[in-house]
């Protein structure tokens, strides 16, 4: 039986500001003109604008309904916390929608762990063993390097053969806190170990500064699971 390769999505270069804009339409705090001069000033071609709306829409406008609540958390937060960082938001919504863009963080923070940094190429090669050599998984890597470069959490040096991680943003809001390990628990569809918290790569841009077992043990959306004495895991809540 043929088994199909994971869909990738995220298949656009998405510019931070044009993340951002998208975020203040969906709070009501500006208007679709706002984005489209944003993306009129990027003059972008007819198929390049409407995928890349396509993405904004996901992330932000019309995201998917399993993943509405949690958008409307990510806008709650914005509202009540006028200095929350905006890339910590998108960043959290992209890897909750896009396990594609998801991946690559992973990836990158795998990687870079030890020395501050990792080849590209090395990216590629894990990124096609999970969506395949087929055409265009290389290019939207590429576009989502790029994307999380704008976003200012990695910076490609070496004409782009090396992805070096830039300094980690602390959080140290419990709302954002874990709005962040939700979007992470989302993007790997499964529990998570509380001992991994800390460093989980796909969070590589972020530094978690709150006590992280008391946060989410205060959390309606997340719960702690116990596997054994000692292994617990963080999951998400189940609803009625």
């Amino acid at each position: 039986m043929k088994t199909s390769s994971p869909k990738i999505g995220f298949d656009r270069f998405i510019q931070l500001d044009w993340a951002a804009a998208a975020l203040r339409v969906r709070a009501g705090t500006a208007g679709l003109d706002d984005l489209n001069e944003l993306l009129d000033t990027a003059e972008l071609g007819v198929e390049a604008r409407k995928k890349t709306r396509t993405v904004l829409n996901r992330l932000w406008l019309e995201p998917r309904a399993e993943l509405s609540a949690f958008a409307e958390q990510g806008i709650n937060l914005y509202k009540a916390q006028p200095d929350v960082p905006v890339a910590a938001l998108c960043w959290g919504m992209a890897a909750a929608t896009y396990p594609f863009f998801g991946k690559v963080a992973e990836l990158i923070g795998r990687l870079s762990a030890i020395q501050g940094d990792c080849a590209a190429a090395e990216i590629h090669r894990r990124m096609c063993e999970t969506y395949g050599e087929r055409e265009g998984t290389r290019r939207m890597t590429n576009m989502v390097i790029q994307s999380q470069a704008s976003w200012g959490t990695v910076e490609r040096v070496e004409k782009g053969r090396r992805v070096i991680r830039l300094a980690p943003m602390t959080v140290d809001s419990d709302e954002l806190t874990v709005w962040l390990i939700e979007a992470a628990v989302r993007y790997a569809g499964k529990p998570i170990p509380v001992t991994s918290l800390q460093s989980l790569p796909v969070l590589f841009p972020f530094t978690l500064s709150r006590p992280l077992t008391y946060v989410v043990s205060n959390s309606q959306n997340l719960c702690l699971r116990s596997e054994g004495p000692s292994n617990q895991f963080v999951a998400l809540r189940a609803t009625l």
